[in-house]
């Protein structure tokens, strides 16, 4: 595995797969970390998500610059966990960046990554259409970002009921 890029939807397992592929490579590793706690029950789940990952992982937060924190990583590191790029793209739409400037450079980032590479991100266009702008315009935005994404990774698994079904 060189990069692997996980979809699924909530509670597919699509973060513990990715997180047992990583885990099969020898060395140190990372986990980078795009989420943000602003609540309570957030900051709950990234620190229970810490506690599961164990002692060989580093935790490296990318809220924004995630293209930069990869290539920065991969230096210092034999692999890497992006989880997860819906956070991402909802850090960058609230923030008001170019998306299609951020997801080109993160495309770059990952064909340039030398060292074993896992990117977690949910599927989140099988559902209906959104009733409202913001939430149509990051479901397009987060359909397109998978679909860049796809193109730079070896493999593409989706994950349902903790099941993986390799599209690549």
């Amino acid at each position: 595995m060189n990069r692997l890029f996980v979809l699924g939807g909530a509670r597919s397992g699509k973060s513990r797969y990715a997180q047992q592929r990583i885990e099969a490579v020898e060395g140190k590793l990372v986990y980078i970390a795009t989420a943000q706690a602003f609540d309570r029950e957030m900051a709950d789940r990234i620190a229970q998500h810490q506690a599961d990952r164990g002692e060989r992982w580093r935790t490296v937060e990318a809220p924004i610059d995630l293209p930069d924190v990869i290539r920065q990583t991969a230096a210092s590191c034999d692999a890497i966990l992006v989880d997860c790029l819906t956070l991402w793209l909802s850090n960058l739409i609230l923030a008001e960046h170019d998306v299609a400037v951020a997801t080109s450079a993160l495309h770059a980032a990952l064909a340039d990554c030398s060292i074993p590479i896992a990117v977690v991100a949910n599927e989140v266009g099988l559902g209906i259409v959104p009733d409202n702008t913001l939430a149509r315009l990051f479901r397009d935005e987060a359909g397109r970002l998978n679909q860049t994404i796809a193109t730079a990774c070896e493999e593409v698994c989706f994950l349902a009921a903790g099941l993986a079904i390799r599209f690549k």
